[in-house]
């Protein structure tokens, strides 16, 4: 197709395509918006009806969850408060200042992070591995608070453990089913109970135990790790702690319905996304040193094993105040949190296996389908018991992570700036090469590398900070191979109607796609040749049979970004 050939924004919804073609019905459930909530597409500006804050506060809500409590006892017992505490710090620097250009992306663009991640780098195919590395951090996430869920369960009615996995996956369905809507009413209505149970017991500690806090910054840990600062400790707790870095995901998949950023509303929009994007990650470390805290106290009472459960370390907090109903009113905050964040993890994973397969298999059943896939693989590693087992898994799995997230940032924050990658997310498969090397062969490279230190190939220091490394490469490699190769692999052939200057109004404006039949706004639409015609992203996705004809039309060819002029300072 030349880059002459009739655009989708010269035809409106009531002209229909000129080519009588195959036509597509969804499944029912792939159909229904009200569920689906745009899962592998685009978010209309008629379905973001909801305000800035609200937004931010139902992506905040989801980070309830106190993996966090786990995950930062885990660091402080093995590595002891100075050099967990610098890791744990270091490891929130990174997170929110990579998160800071995926956030305002998403919310800008209405894209989750599966789009944004194929047109930041990526390609069409090239982002299916991230779409599997994300969806794993769902169930692996989600496996970790269903068993901290259970353990509450047990301590509180003595449900078997094994029994309460079971309950924790079930009790999620009902909500995930439903999608954002009812998502945004379940943390609405849960926060302020779960805002008194996060507050209470340190209420508690600061008047029952208030030298407490003395006490813990010279602990030198269970693993006699000491209390002075260990660069190995440091290098190892900053990777643990790192394997939360794609929780930017999960804020992006409730950012991309923030309505469209105007002149009346830009402080409040620009506050939501910084809040509700990389700003979780500021709760998130003092949830990791609170729990370290917590743990700590509670170590000589409960011993090792029970405090790195974060039930059991509540339980003791609140007991002086409230007796024999520290047990329920610890166990009921538990539930509440694990509900609060297991909702986000079963929704979030969702939309990425719908990604994940779509590509695949040429074939979209709905979302909703999704939810028990995730939802069963999780079930199986609570069964595994993965918790016992949890600094080496989140530990390997941040070495992937990181690689990713920052490949995406480096192309959102350098290659974009300088001109070697487009200024708009490109996401439809009809303007994508199938792989971009410029972030999917820079997150390969360094998860390779970064993984093969983690297994201590490279020696002692290396392993230590294999994630650093990852980080490192992704950072360097992504702008160097987008200079090398000029862009060429960003579009694969000109898309004029959809690029950064079209106006809101055009953007809006809804086109009629030639296969489903429906109307959709301007971001979602590709100008198909085999068609004639219009067509949404999603059928051009499960499109089977076009052979990419758009994008091997020889008259096309690659669009190559120009180089910039370098100045040099006189």
């Amino acid at each position: 197709m030349t880059d002459t050939a009739a655009a989708p924004s010269a035809r409106t919804s009531t002209q229909p395509p000129p080519q009588d073609g195959p036509r597509r019905s969804y499944a029912r459930m792939a159909a229904d918006e009200s569920r689906e909530d745009y899962s592998l597409r685009y978010a209309p500006h008629s379905f973001r009806r909801w305000s800035p804050t609200m937004v931010a506060s139902t992506a905040l809500g989801g980070i309830a969850y106190l993996a966090d409590f786990a995950i930062g006892a885990s660091i402080v017992f093995t590595y002891g408060f100075t050099s967990g505490f610098a890791s744990i710090l270091t490891a929130a620097t990174i997170i929110f200042v990579t998160g800071i250009p995926i956030a305002r992306a998403c919310a800008k663009y209405g894209l989750d992070m599966d789009l944004i991640t194929r047109g930041a780098g990526f390609g069409y195919f090239g982002s299916t591995l991230t779409s599997l590395i994300y969806a794993s951090f769902t169930f692996i996430f989600f496996a970790l608070e269903g068993s901290i869920m259970a353990q509450a369960m047990h301590q509180a009615i003595g449900l078997p453990v094994q029994v309460g996995y079971l309950v924790t996956t079930l009790i999620v369905i009902p909500i995930v089913f439903r999608g954002m809507g009812a998502l945004a009413k379940v943390q609405a209505w849960t926060q302020p109970l779960w805002i008194i149970g996060m507050v209470l017991p340190f209420l508690v500690l600061a008047f029952e135990a208030p030298d407490a806090w003395g006490a813990f910054g010279s602990f030198g840990g269970t693993e006699g790790a000491g209390s002075g600062f260990s660069w190995i400790g440091f290098g190892l707790g900053t990777g643990v702690a790192l394997s939360l870095i794609a929780q930017i995901g999960e804020q992006a998949d409730y950012l991309r319905f923030m309505p469209a950023k105007t002149e009346t509303n830009r402080r409040r929009w620009n506050l939501a996304v910084l809040a509700a994007g990389p700003g979780w990650v500021i709760i998130g470390a003092a949830k990791q040193l609170g729990g370290a805290f917590l743990a700590f106290v509670a170590l000589e009472a409960v011993g090792k094993t029970h405090a790195l459960e974060p039930i059991a370390p509540q339980i003791e907090a609140l007991r002086p105040w409230l007796g024999s109903f520290a047990l329920p009113a610890a166990a009921l905050f538990v539930i509440v949190s694990q509900v609060k964040i297991n909702v986000t993890n079963a929704y979030s994973g969702s939309l990425s296996w719908s990604n994940f397969f779509s590509r695949l298999t040429h074939r979209h059943p709905g979302r909703v389908w999704y939810i028990f896939l995730n939802l069963a693989i999780a079930l199986t590693l609570m069964e595994m018991n993965m918790f016992a087992a949890l600094n080496k898994l989140l530990g390997f799995y941040s070495n992937v992570g990181i690689a990713w997230i920052t490949a995406v940032a480096a192309d959102l924050v350098i290659n974009k700036r300088v001109g070697w990658s487009p200024k708009y997310i490109e996401f439809k498969r009809a303007y994508l090469y199938a792989v971009n090397p410029a972030g999917f062969g820079s997150m390969v490279i360094a998860s390779v590398v970064s993984i093969l230190a983690f297994f201590g190939l490279f020696g002692r220091y290396a392993e230590a900070f294999s994630t650093f490394i990852a980080a490192g490469l992704a950072l360097v490699l992504c702008p160097l191979i987008a200079w090398a190769t000029r862009g060429r692999y960003y579009l694969a052939r000109p898309n004029p109607v959809n690029g950064p200057d079209v106006v809101v109004a055009d953007v809006t404006a809804t086109h009629t796609c030639a296969v489903c039949e429906t109307a959709y706004e301007l971001p979602d639409i590709a100008d198909c040749p085999v068609q004639a015609g219009p067509i949404c992203s999603l059928c051009c996705s499960l499109d089977a049979e076009c052979g990419d004809a758009c994008r091997k039309d020889p008259t096309a060819g690659p669009v190559l970004m120009p180089l910039p002029t370098v100045r040099t300072a006189v």
